[in-house]
């Protein structure tokens, strides 16, 4: 299983970028995709989720109000609209994928990950 993330660039604050993620490989049955991100100096942290059945969404507090998470069955990608970015979203967004329900925040509930793409946004 391949995920492919892209969508990152440079950016001022307020303004938007649109994430993309695509599954590709053997068929799995993906209980949910999420993205994280980690800025320099820093830990991986959760953004949000998306559960694969029924679309049911989590986020972060510090995202909530301002990035959007879908999904596209059919094309098997998961979106991440992020809008009125802030210098401290400056981070590499990962996609990532896994089998089983539960732990949607917790990095070691995901099986597949993604090369990461950057986002930078200045002030």
């Amino acid at each position: 299983v391949q995920l492919q993330a892209s969508g990152g660039g440079l950016v001022q604050a307020g303004g938007s970028l649109r994430l993309s993620c695509a599954a590709s490989g053997r068929t799995f049955s993906k209980s949910g995709m999420g993205w994280f991100r980690q800025a320099p100096g820093k830990e991986r942290e959760f953004v949000a989720a998306i559960r694969w059945s029924d679309g049911t969404t989590y986020y972060a507090d510090s995202v909530k109000g301002r990035f959007t998470i879908s999904r596209d069955n059919a094309k098997a990608t998961v979106y991440l609209q992020m809008n009125s970015l802030k210098p401290e979203d400056t981070a590499v967004y990962y996609c990532a994928a896994k089998s089983y329900a539960g732990g949607s925040s917790n990095t070691l509930a995901y099986d597949y990950w993604g090369q990461g793409t950057l986002v930078t946004v200045s002030s």
